[in-house]
């Protein structure tokens, strides 16, 4: 199964949080492509620092559930520490498709329950999977502007 899998990080180092999880994301399937790093304006919570954010098709034999207990893993080994709805983070991994699955439980929606109103996860998903261009220029001008290539 190729899973799409949006990081994000806005506490510490924050690009170097993102290449750590990408690293990371081996242990739990093959990393089949990756988008650049892009820097973008926080969402839901405006006043706190921007956040590094990139995708990651990764192909696993693992479950979406079982994908989303690695996910929470490796975001605890990494340094994720609590956090409010929205607010920094020293890493966020989130299941953003699940090949075509759609799921709806309580605490597992896939797509990601908002994936089509963020620029900074459909920009990188768009990169690595063209089939989510259209929905990423789509987006007011205003939410894609906020953004930018950092790497690559």
């Amino acid at each position: 199964m190729i899973a799409a899998i949006g990081l994000g990080s806005n506490l510490g180092e924050p690009e170097g949080n993102v290449e750590r999880a990408i690293g990371r994301l081996a242990e739990i399937g093959r990393v089949a492509a990756r988008s650049r790093l892009y820097w973008t304006e926080p969402w839901g919570v405006a006043d706190q620092p921007v956040f590094i954010n990139a995708v990651v098709l990764l192909q696993t034999s693992l479950g979406a559930r079982e994908l989303l207990g690695e996910l929470k893993r490796l975001e605890g080994e990494l340094g994720r520490g609590d956090t409010f709805r929205w607010g920094p983070r020293e890493i966020d991994l989130d299941i953003l498709t699940y090949g075509d699955a759609r799921i709806d439980e309580t605490d597992l929606v896939v797509p990601h329950a908002r994936l089509f109103e963020r620029a900074f996860a459909l920009g990188p998903l768009a990169e690595v999977d063209p089939r989510f261009r259209e929905a990423y220029e789509r987006l007011p001008a205003a939410e894609r502007a906020g953004v930018r290539a950092a790497s690559g």
